[in-house]
C-alpha cells in the first residue's frame, strides 16, 4: 500500500488516482477487484449499482489464510469459485476471472516484463476479448482463455501452489506458462 501511495504522490502512472470504491466503479469502464476473500462480498455489494453493465475482473482467491489458515491451501466455496460468487452477487455485471496466477510482486514491478501467462475464464466472449486486449498491454503477459466462468474453480486452485513455491524460495514471483497453444486459438 505504501508503494501505491508513493506512486500517487509522484504521478508516475498516468490516469492513476485515488477514489472510494463506488466513485471509482462509477468512473471506470472496466473494474478490477483485488481484495481478500473476506472483503469480496462487502466490496462487491458497495459497487453493485455502479458495476451494472460493466466488466469486472475478479482476482479474489479463496485461500485458507482468509480464516487464519495457510495461504497454500484453498477454501471450498458453495458457489464453486470466488469469481462465480462474484457473478452471483453482481448478476448485471460480466465477471471474468483473471490475474489469479500472476503474483502481486510481479505486477508491482510495472516497468519490467512479466514472464507469465494470465489464465482467464468467463461466460461472455466479447468481454473476454476486451479483457485480453487490456491484459496483454502488460509486457510479457499473454492471455490464455480457459473457457467458461466455472473454470475459475480450477484457475483459483493454482495460486496456492505458486504461493507455496514462493514461500519455499524455489522461485520469486512464481507464475505459469501454457505451452504449445495454437496461435489460431487466440481470442482476437
Amino acid at each position: 500500500m505504501d508503494k501505491i501511495k508513493r506512486l500517487l504522490e509522484k504521478n508516475e502512472i498516468p490516469n492513476l488516482k485515488a477514489a472510494a470504491n463506488p466513485e471509482a466503479a462509477k468512473e471506470a469502464e472496466i473494474l478490477i477487484l483485488t481484495v481478500p476473500l473476506t472483503a469480496q462480498s462487502a466490496t462487491l455489494l458497495s459497487v453493485k449499482e455502479e458495476a451494472a453493465g460493466k466488466i469486472l475482473m475478479d482476482t479474489t482467491e479463496p485461500l485458507e489464510s482468509a480464516i487464519g489458515g495457510s495461504p497454500t491451501r484453498c477454501i471450498y466455496l458453495p458457489e464453486g469459485a470466488a469469481s462465480e460468487r462474484a457473478q452471483k452477487i453482481l448478476p448485471n455485471t460480466t465477471v471474468i476471472c483473471a490475474f489469479n496466477n500472476i503474483s502481486s510482486g510481479a505486477l508491482m514491478k510495472f516497468r519490467e516484463p512479466i514472464d507469465c501467462d494470465c489464465l482467464i475464464s468467463g461466460d461472455d466472449l466479447e468481454s473476454k476479448i476486451t479483457v485480453a486486449r487490456l491484459i496483454e498491454k502488460i509486457p510479457g503477459v499473454k492471455v490464455v482463455d480457459c473457457g467458461p466462468l466455472e473454470r475459475a474453480q480450477i484457475i483459483e486452485k493454482i495460486t496456492p501452489l505458486l504461493i507455496g513455491l514462493n514461500i519455499k524460495k524455489t522461485c520469486t514471483d512464481a507464475g505459469i506458462r501454457i505451452t504449445s497453444i495454437d496461435p489460431e486459438c487466440k481470442l482476437y
